[in-house]
């Protein structure tokens, strides 16, 4: 009679999180590698307009994307105010929250053929939009490297918050929606 040895079961865990770190640590490297061709600018809050207005004058080759800004009236005086050429600055009003800043671009900075960005955003949000940023400008193969607004805000956003608008990319991923239209929904419930 043979003996039977106990069946090993394997842990998938490691691999479950491998992945991802492997998945960022390659997106890490190439923000080092890369250099930005443009500033993506998520909207917000003015003080980072007028920040990346600053920034894009010492930066004068690179066009400057802004994501559901001030009103169009208001960004384009500003850019104007600071010697920005209208023709660098691309103001679009799709998004209606972090997430939706990224998924509304990607399409657009990847089809101007551009691999990396600077990120400018407010101190107190640049974790959730880093976060966002790993897995939408990622999927398209899209480094950014993050520069941040320093800003009146004692703390960053919650790690909640992040992981949260972390999924809804993840969604986005693959199912192209946001989940955005979801909380609008619910909202208008009687």
């Amino acid at each position: 009679m043979r003996s039977r040895r106990p069946r090993q079961r394997f842990n998938v865990w490691p691999l479950l999180l491998l992945v991802p770190t492997l998945w960022v640590g390659q997106g890490q490297v190439k923000a080092h590698l890369r250099q930005p061709e443009a500033i993506l600018v998520l909207g917000g809050s003015p003080e980072r307009e007028h920040f990346a207005a600053e920034f894009a004058q010492d930066h004068p080759d690179l066009e400057i994307w802004v994501s559901s800004g001030t009103n169009p009236e208001y960004a384009e005086w500003l850019f104007h105010e600071a010697a920005i050429s209208r023709d660098r600055v691309h103001l679009d009003y799709q998004a209606v929250d972090t997430v939706t800043n990224f998924t509304t671009l990607v399409d657009d900075l990847e089809a101007a053929g551009i691999h990396s960005v600077y990120l400018i955003t407010s101190d107190y949000h640049m974790r959730r939009a880093m976060i966002i940023g790993q897995i939408v400008l990622g999927s398209r193969d899209i480094s950014f490297k993050p520069v941040v607004v320093p800003s009146a805000h004692p703390e960053p956003e919650t790690l909640l918050r992040g992981v949260r608008d972390g999924a809804r990319a993840i969604l986005w991923v693959f199912t192209g929606r946001t989940g955005s239209s979801l909380r609008e929904s619910i909202s208008h419930r009687p």
